[in-house]
């Protein structure tokens, strides 16, 4: 478990224990973090992605609130996150999609058109721009939703449009704790997008193996990493 989600699993566990109710506000930054035991950037991350799930309220000049959802609401809704042991079924899912979605890609890349290609393009800035996440993985959807269509199988591309919906909580996670994950995610892209506009379908179908297997190597790892704090008696 990294450091940001222990420092997520604590505030969940004052937030759940009763310690902080819903419309508490937390402590300061700084007697937080050194209550926590954390760094002030892992505290950040932590309630970044707490805020980001709508579990605390962040006021611009006046503090972070707990809001008003019941605590075991909060409890549930925040559980995603730091409980690997429920990721096998996200995993399947991932597994899916990493057969399915470079298929697509392949055929995609035989027959885009122009407009299409613009479109993509303009999605690819969009990204860059952002520094919101969950924009991020909202636009990542769309790239993707996009190529599939473009497959000329609306089978496949329903399938895939299927299956992404539910891993969306773990590629906003992601996105969160894992260092540099949005540079790399930009490169991918481009690479895609490279491959498609030369019309190779076998280097589409390449690239977009490497960007769906990065999702599901993460999580496989994080949930491995997960059990061995539990069994070692860890948070």
């Amino acid at each position: 478990m990294s450091v940001t989600d222990e420092a997520l699993a604590k505030i969940r566990e004052m937030i759940s224990s009763g310690e902080f109710r819903p419309g508490d506000r937390l402590p300061k930054e700084s007697d937080l973090a050194a209550r926590l035991q954390v760094s002030r950037n892992s505290l950040r991350e932590a309630i970044r992605a707490l805020s980001l799930i709508h579990i605390v309220d962040v006021r611009q000049g006046d503090g972070t609130y707990v809001t008003s959802m019941e605590p075991e609401l909060l409890s549930e809704a925040v559980s995603f996150v730091i409980d690997f042991h429920r990721a096998d079924k996200i995993l399947h899912l991932l597994g899916v999609r990493r057969v399915l979605e470079p298929a697509a890609t392949a055929l995609a890349a035989a027959q885009i058109g122009e407009e299409d290609l613009v479109a993509l393009r303009a999605l690819l800035d969009e990204m860059r721009a952002t520094a919101s996440v969950e924009a991020m993985v909202r636009l990542d959807a769309e790239f993707h939703g996009r190529i599939a269509e473009r497959s000329g199988n609306p089978v496949l591309a329903s399938l895939l449009d299927a299956i992404s919906a539910p891993t969306t909580r773990a590629r906003v996670w992601r996105g969160i704790t894992q260092e540099g994950v949005l540079g790399r995610t930009h490169e991918e892209h481009e690479r895609i997008f490279a491959a498609l506009a030369t019309h190779e379908p076998e280097l589409a179908r390449a690239w977009a193996t490497v960007h769906v297997a990065g999702v599901e190597h993460w999580l496989r790892v994080a949930a491995s990493t997960s059990d061995d704090g539990r069994e070692d008696g860890g948070s």
